[in-house]
């Protein structure tokens, strides 16, 4: 079978001028090793395409591939992942991982968490502010938690992100509307274990591949598993697999919100329990982070012992048995 590779290259992006800000999502050469050199001990053949204009180009000259590996973030707009599935859908060609409707909606974290709630799973009640004027009206309870509502890997999370008084909350939602020019999710803080969970396989197929705990350690910016902790996690941030009555609920929600949204092939979702000990969704991650090393999802699968190449194969058996006639 040959498999196209699609991705964003941080390195490309950097040479065009882009911030390591902007480019944080993006992924470093060794995740796109690691990820071919597990498709060919698997038996795949593969054959690098990269991003969105790489693959439209590669498209229109003809070429074609029986099954497309994405992982192409993309740069632009809140539908940017759902970008080269779309180009994929046009031209009916296969691919690993969730459709656009699924990608374009969970990178707006407002509109996913309404729609999870749809589903029985709770959430922090939260508000989506899309200008300064719109701190008014926010009627919710301090302390809260402020992020920009349609990134990913930590950005525009810091210590400052949690807000104790209306003058913090007008500060902090000023310099993430001015610095990522889009809508500021503001929701409840919750102040316990966070929890992510990591899922392969589609549909009534969809398994738990573990649930792991996130714990701030001494060095590591407070209250939140920010952009900073999760660059420099090494020494700040640790690790641990759970299977506690806590871990059992968030694998239980989390097999619910990703069946009931009709995310595909393997990814994670995030949870934090609140002050009484509930679990709460927070955030899908239908695109996952596959570096072999350093991503949340193969951690997950190391803590548990299962090899990478183990995580690479279940994803693709996932995608091929939705694809065959």
């Amino acid at each position: 079978m040959r498999v196209g590779l699609t991705y964003d290259l941080r390195d490309e992006y950097l040479a065009m001028g882009y911030s390591l800000e902007e480019t944080a999502e993006f992924d470093k050469p060794d995740t796109v090793e690691g990820i071919e050199g597990a498709l060919r001990e698997l038996g795949y053949d593969t054959e690098r395409i990269g991003h969105a204009r790489a693959l439209a180009a590669r498209l229109v000259a003809g070429d074609r591939w029986d099954l497309v590996f994405n992982i192409a973030e993309g740069m632009h707009g809140v539908g940017r992942e759902a970008l080269v599935p779309a180009l994929l859908d046009a031209w009916r060609i296969p691919y690993t991982f969730s459709d656009p409707l699924v990608l374009a909606l969970s990178l707006h974290k407002g509109m996913t968490k309404s729609v999870v709630r749809g589903f029985g799973v709770p959430t922090p009640d939260f508000a989506v502010v899309e200008s300064e004027a719109d701190l008014d009206a926010v009627a919710l309870p301090f302390p809260l938690f402020a992020k920009p509502v349609a990134e990913g890997t930590g950005k525009g999370i810091t210590a400052a992100s949690k807000l104790r008084t209306p003058g913090e909350l007008r500060a902090v939602a000023a310099d993430l509307l001015a610095r990522f020019r889009q809508p500021v999710l503001v929701e409840t803080y919750l102040p316990g274990r966070e929890f992510t969970v990591g899922i392969a396989g589609t549909g009534p197929d969809a398994e738990v591949l573990g649930v792991m705990e996130v714990l701030l350690g001494e060095g590591a910016e407070a209250d939140a598993y920010s952009y900073f902790n999760k660059e420099n996690y090494q020494g700040r941030v640790s690790y641990r697999l759970m299977r506690d009555a806590a871990a059992d609920r968030c694998a239980e929600l989390a097999l619910r919100a990703w069946r009931g949204l009709g995310c595909r092939d393997g990814g994670r979702m995030d949870f934090r329990l609140d002050a009484a000990g509930e679990a709460s969704f927070i955030e899908v991650n239908p695109l996952a982070g596959l570096n072999p090393v350093h991503s949340d999802l193969p951690i997950i699968c190391r803590l548990g012992g299962m090899p990478y190449a183990e995580l690479i194969r279940r994803i693709m058996e996932s995608a091929k048995q939705r694809c065959s006639p």
